[in-house]
Parts: C-alpha cells; structure tokens; sequence
C-alpha cells in the first residue's frame, strides 16, 4: 500500500500543477498574438497613467526559428499590453524602436524572407500591429548593408536609419528611456 501511495501522491501533484499552469488568462488588450500578460490591478507598482512615457528599445538578438519573432519585438508587445492593461493608452507612450544586427533580417518583406529562410517570417504581423500602435520603427542601414538586404526588400513600416549608433544616443539625449533586448 506504502509502494502505491508515492506515485498517486506524484500523480495528484502533477494533475494539480498542470492545471494550475493552464489556469493562466493570458491577454493581448493591444498587440494581438504576442506580448501576452495577465492584469495585476493590485500589483504594488503600476504606470502612472499622467506620466507622457518616452522608451526607446534597441532590438538585436534573434535566434531565427520557424514561427517564433524576434524577443525583443515581442517584449515590445508585453510593455505595451501591460501599459493598456493599467489604463495607459499608446497615445500616452511615445515609442521608438531600432532592428539591428542577427535581427535585421526580421524586417525584410514575406517573400524575401521565405526564399531566404525556407518559413514564414513571423514578425510582419507583429510589426505591422507596434507601427499600427504609434510605435517609431526604425531598421539600422549598417545592418543592412552588413546583411546583403536593399533598402527596397524592408517592410515599408520600417525607417531607413543611418545607423542604430545614432538612433540610440540621439533618441536618449532627448530624454527617452533605453531598454535594450
């Protein structure tokens, strides 16, 4: 009986805690299908909904993998998804993005990026919903040029910028906070 009590106790556990994570409500009050949050209206720190928010996100990394964005993009999401869910319109966020190094490559248009990768580039949609948003969209020209991509193959959502060295310091010496990923 003592042999037989271990795995049910086991068991029970894992049944509770699997339904525990799927218990989960995951929302998307702005950008659709990425960013995902769960409210917290009783969290000690929320946005101050007065506040004007000036961020500008350096977006570099991208393990490129069939169906998954670029993090960074979808962090963007989350920061706009958990500002909507405190109240805090994108009206009351003045957001800049620059793309640059291994994720260049996530700005190129559909096709392009098929015939290049062999799969879908999952982050058109996503940024078309951040430029959709009121979100600054920029692509580093260094970055392109490093990556054979001509200007002409960029989502037409996306600004051609000299470089991202200039985009961040010039972006921060106005006053806009830096959140690298």
């Amino acid at each position: 009986m003592k042999y037989f009590l271990i795995p049910a106790t086991v068991l029970l556990i894992a049944l509770v805690w699997c339904g525990l994570a799927s218990a989960v409500d995951w929302q998307y009050p702005v950008i659709k299908g990425a960013g995902e949050i769960v409210p917290l209206p009783n969290a000690k720190v929320q946005p101050d909904p007065s506040l004007k928010y000036k961020i500008v996100f350096d977006i570099t990394a991208w393990p490129k993998m069939d169906g998954k964005v670029v993090p960074g993009l979808a962090k963007v999401a989350r920061l706009i998804n958990v500002f909507a869910s405190a109240g805090v319109s994108p009206d009351k966020m003045d957001l800049v993005l620059v793309i640059h190094g291994p994720a260049t490559e996530a700005v190129l248009e559909p096709k392009l990026f098929q015939k290049k990768h062999g799969f879908a580039n999952a982050n058109r949609d996503l940024l078309d919903q951040l430029k959709k948003a009121g979100m600054k969209l920029y692509v580093c020209g260094q970055g392109l040029a490093e990556h054979n991509i001509a200007q002409t193959e960029v989502n037409p959502h996306l600004a051609i910028a000299l470089s991202a060295l200039v985009v961040l310091p010039t972006y921060q010496l106005r006053g806009y906070a830096f959140l690298p990923f």
